[in-house]
């Protein structure tokens, strides 16, 4: 297990103890009620349901096989992708509804480079119609923009609106579910794979699809770079089919933990309760990743806590803003404007612990003595390199601020007088 590295108590002292803290589990069958029966029952195809009802029901019940808060877990810095904290996780995980999170990605990639729109008409099919577990109730041949059956497939995490929108882009379910691999692949995601679009339990005979707790931190950081993923994560309740139903968001994080505004929860028996979190708050976005909880609350209490530790013991520390003018300057040749001063092209940030910002922090510019006019407005003329104790962390482009026209010739300056 890696731990915070910080000053006091870190956080591996804190959730060690989930060793010295296992739940016993005692589930008398005589007491079960007859709506436990039924939930059972229905658990053959739907037993990865996320609606309120079904989720706080399941909640009341403990989970075969698992033991303590949480199985796996790890918590990220999306912007420079280092791990602040880790519990075992690169190991394979059901992912129950997590599977959801790599349609979302594929879907804000598409709106993106514009092959998809929000405006887009998602028709329902049979087979997105007869779905079950957590729905929208969806009717052969209803339709909805794209944009409100993705919010129906992210805050209610509903399985018809899903095959509905894989149908759309891919024209099935299982060609699909070979673009969700082939994106996981490209990400690195090790120890994933996807059999499904939904995350539902597999029927017998199928395999389950899985990821561990880092695969989904990346795969969560990837996400984080498309504005409509936390568009849509961050809703906390909405209206569908006009206002005839309401969606809820399964994440209670949106609701409890300030700055949080995403991303996705899951659950069956099998998987336990899983939940990948994600905040931003000071400048510094963390994502938390909590899988194989006995019990929902305990899954959304350890997340808040790991991402309270992240804040708490580290920062970003803003080393330019985009638009900050460097303090080098460079020649301008040929140019009525004897030099320019680059100006960043981004913003600069260096994720260290708290307490360590003014240490070994330091700046190189890489720019040319001079350039020749004319010159662009956003042209580029070097890179800044940020290093942290002696280690790159970023390369921003520098750009000129301004267009420079070339210098006119003595002719034409003699044309201009006459």
């Amino acid at each position: 297990m890696k731990a915070f590295s910080v000053s006091g108590e870190s956080l591996a002292g804190i959730i060690v103890s989930r060793k010295f803290r296992l739940i016993a589990v005692t589930v008398a069958l005589a007491a079960l009620t007859s709506s436990h029966t039924a939930l059972a029952a229905r658990r053959h195809h739907a037993a990865a349901s996320e609606t309120p009802a079904e989720e706080e029901s399941a909640a009341s019940e403990s989970k075969a096989g698992l033991q303590g808060p949480y199985t796996e877990a790890c918590v990220l810095e999306p912007v420079t992708g280092t791990v602040i904290f880790e519990a075992n996780d690169h190991t394979s995980w059901p992912t129950a509804s997590l599977a959801k999170m790599m349609l979302m990605l594929i879907v804000a990639e598409k709106i993106h480079d514009g092959s998809l729109k929000l405006t887009d008409n998602v028709t329902t099919s049979r087979k997105a119609a007869e779905m079950g577990g957590s729905q929208v109730y969806l009717k052969e041949g209803e339709t909805f923009s794209l944009d409100d059956m993705m919010k129906a497939v992210v805050v209610h995490s509903a399985n018809d609106a899903t095959v509905a929108v894989a149908e759309y882009i891919a024209g099935s379910t299982d060609a699909f579910v070979v673009m969700m691999n082939q994106k996981a692949a490209a990400l690195g995601m090790k120890d994933s794979h996807y059999y499904s679009v939904h995350g539902l339990p597999p029927a017998r005979g199928q395999s389950a699809d899985v990821a561990s707790a880092y695969d989904q931190a990346i795969l969560a950081r990837e996400m984080l770079k498309y504005p409509d993923v936390t568009r849509w994560s961050s809703i906390d309740t909405a209206p569908f089919r006009a206002g005839t139903f309401e969606l809820r968001n399964t994440n209670h994080l949106v609701r409890t933990y300030s700055g949080c505004d995403g991303l996705k929860t899951g659950f069956y028996d099998k998987a336990g309760f899983n939940v990948v979190a994600t905040a931003k708050r000071g400048g510094l976005r963390l994502v938390a990743v909590v899988l194989g909880s006995q019990h929902k609350l305990t899954n959304f209490k350890e997340a808040a806590e790991m991402l309270s530790q992240g804040f708490l013991n580290y920062e970003m520390h803003s080393v330019a803003k985009k638009g900050m003018p460097v303090a080098q300057s460079v020649a301008v040749a040929d140019a009525e404007t004897a030099s320019i001063k680059p100006v960043w092209g981004g913003d600069a940030g260096v994720f260290v612990k708290r307490g360590d910002a003014n240490n070994a922090i330091k700046v190189d510019y890489n720019l040319p003595p001079s350039i020749e006019a004319p010159v662009k407005a956003g042209q580029q003329i070097g890179t800044a390199n940020v290093t942290a104790g002696g280690k790159s962390v970023a390369t921003i482009a520098l750009l000129a601020p301004s267009g420079i026209a070339k210098k006119a010739s003595l002719t034409k300056r003699l044309l201009s007088i006459f």
